[in-house]
């Protein structure tokens, strides 16, 4: 009787023992986890810190953004045929679709006249960096850059002064200082007779086409074209930005179409102003500085908006 208690209560001290040891090994293993997480913590608190939001964390609604009635009606005249409330509604703009409010919106307008087409459209950008190394603001440049580089335009930097013996370029017959006035052509001489030469109008006459007043056109000749004022870098809009304009090629049957695409940031928005002038009649061209003037006024009123 007494070896089958002993055998019994042996088998009860050796599972005991077990569990105590296993308890030990338990809290040994909790230990060492404390001790790694701690250095895991350490090393976390050495890294960088992420660089720093935009400026921005929303968008303006881009058809009230955009509401100036003086500009909008000087942009997009309406036929005298419209209602009132066909008036307003055209003003109003149509909103684009937009999965994302807080990251794109843009809004349109259409104007049709018997003489032309005015196509309007406001876009605007907030762009935002998921590199913890890259700020919004540092995104939204390289953004701009790229826009800027697809518009064919140089990235603006000093200016590069002319080289000696170079062309005066705002006079290419005047020679450069450095470049010898014997370079440059002789004056013809004068006919000997006295008489003017062949194809000059006679002295005191005045030049087919214009009238006796200096500069002044002669009656039915047609004035002359408004210089084309070209793409370029604008300065005092926003942080940085560029105007494109394009005109389509001429057609006999088709009038040609000026499209003003400005393109300007403000810390981590890029804002798009697109403007469009389509004649009806061929032969018609839609001037480049009346154009771009009413397109950067209202870029300008969207910089201002932003900064409220």
């Amino acid at each position: 009787m007494q070896r089958k208690a002993v055998r019994r209560v042996l088998p009860g001290i050796a599972m005991l023992t077990a569990l105590v040891a296993g308890s030990a090994g338990l809290t040994g293993c909790t230990g060492g986890s404390t001790g790694g997480s701690t250095s895991d913590s350490k090393a976390g608190g050495s890294s960088a810190a992420p660089a720093q939001p935009g400026k921005y964390r929303s968008l303006p609604a881009p058809c009230r953004a955009a509401a100036d009635s003086k500009k909008l009606k000087a942009m997009l005249p309406a036929p005298d045929s419209l209602t009132a409330e066909q008036r307003d509604q055209l003003y109003a703009g149509v909103a684009d679709s937009s999965y994302d409010g807080d990251r794109h919106v843009g809004c349109r307008w259409t104007a049709q006249t018997p003489e032309e087409t005015r196509l309007l459209s406001v876009g605007f950008e907030r762009v935002v960096s998921y590199d913890r190394g890259a700020s919004d603001d540092d995104k939204a440049k390289q953004v701009y850059v790229r826009l800027l580089t697809d518009a064919h335009l140089p990235f603006p930097g000093p200016a590069t002064p002319p080289s000696p013996g170079a062309a005066n370029p705002a006079n290419p017959a005047t020679p450069a200082p450095g470049n010898p006035v014997a370079s440059a052509p002789p004056p013809a001489a004068p006919p000997a007779s006295g008489a003017p030469s062949a194809g000059a109008p006679a002295a005191g006459a005045p030049a087919p086409g214009a009238s006796a007043a200096s500069g002044t056109p002669a009656p039915g000749a047609s004035p002359s074209p408004q210089p084309e004022l070209g793409s370029r870098v604008l300065e005092g809009l926003g942080t940085e930005a560029f105007l494109d304009d394009k005109l389509s090629p001429a057609g006999a049957t088709a009038a040609q179409s000026r499209t003003v695409r400005i393109v300007f940031r403000t810390s981590n928005v890029i804002v798009k102003v697109e403007y469009s002038v389509q004649p009806t009649l061929p032969g018609a061209v839609p001037p480049s500085g009346e154009t771009q003037e009413k397109a950067r006024q209202l870029a300008q009123a969207l910089a201002e908006r932003l900064n409220e």
